[in-house]
């Protein structure tokens, strides 16, 4: 336990701290926002792909399914009835071919009565800055085709208001247009939100269509495994500083020993005594192998 006393630093208390955090939000924020996302547009696509194989329906049967649970966004629809004069609202900030545009609303009257709003399509800016002349709807009884779409919901801060001569909004949305028109317009059924008719192209007093989106998942589904991944990879990363903190200390104490010293842990051990060995025997002198070689004199 001595060996990870070091963890207890601050600095270390507040790493794990940061990496248990970290972890913990890409588990239950980030990867789940991701995986969410991929399947709202999965779910999407589908309903966008079953549209286009459906025959239209009568919008009447749409705003009948109020408490059916059935999906109705993206599903074509038609409708009789007639344009209501004077009902053009502009939304801002849109864009058509990659420069500045708006979307042009109107609202259209069915056959029983009933008032909806409808997006008739994009139209350019003038010099990308001023909406240009907006041909009204042809008058008298029309017959349209349409895509049900839900509301986009208000701006926070950005109210209606009336420039160049145009009732001018940030966003598609019914109960907002209703009160900017002064008309009691019908949500068509799509969830939360209230929903309004979206011309297809080719349709009477329909301008650029707003182009579908594109049918593919995107990338949240990878995102989503991305975070995933991060909130392993943090706590292994925080285990592997933690081996390579230990194993420095381990390299500097050794090398704090002095050479020759022994671990506490070990017991010195006696170095072997060599054995004795005896003398080698003298070299002879030159007197006596002289002697041995010629003799030894006598007398």
């Amino acid at each position: 336990m001595r060996r990870l006393a070091f963890l207890l630093r601050p600095s270390w208390l507040i790493l794990a701290v940061l990496v248990a955090a970290f972890a913990y939000l890409c588990f239950t924020v980030l990867a789940p926002w991701q995986l969410g996302k991929n399947t709202a547009t999965s779910h999407r696509n589908q309903l966008i792909a079953d549209s286009v194989k459906a025959e239209p329906v009568d919008v009447t049967a749409v705003l009948s399914e109020t408490a059916s649970g059935t999906p109705t966004e993206w599903r074509r629809v038609t409708a009789s009835g007639s344009y209501v004069p004077d009902s053009t609202v502009l939304v801002r900030l849109r864009h058509l071919d990659g420069a500045p545009g708006y979307a042009v609303l109107a609202t259209f009257r069915l056959d029983d009565g009933r008032v909806l709003l409808v997006d008739r399509g994009l139209v350019s800016a003038v010099d990308g800055t001023r909406p240009p002349r907006i041909i009204e709807p042809p008058a008298g009884p029309q017959r349209i085709e349409a895509r049900v779409r839900m509301s986009e919901g208000v701006t926070p801060g950005k109210d209606p208001s009336v420039q160049d001569g145009y009732r001018q909004v940030y966003s598609i949305d019914t109960t907002q247009e209703s009160a900017v028109l002064n008309q009691t317009l019908t949500t068509l059924p799509t969830g939360d939100r209230g929903g309004y008719l979206q011309l297809s192209e080719n349709q009477p007093g329909a301008f650029t269509p707003t182009p579908l989106p594109r049918l593919d998942a995107g990338p949240y589904l990878s995102y989503g495994l991305q975070w995933l991944a991060f909130g392993i990879m943090a706590p292994l990363g925080l285990g592997y500083f933690v081996y390579a903190e230990i194993r420095e200390r381990r390299k500097e104490k050794a090398a704090a020993q002095p050479p020759g010293a022994t671990s506490p842990a070990e017991p010195a051990r006696s170095e072997p005594t060599p054995a004795t060995t005896p003398n080698p025997p003298a070299a002879p002198t030159t007197q006596a192998r002289l002697a041995d070689r010629y003799g030894r004199g006598r007398g």
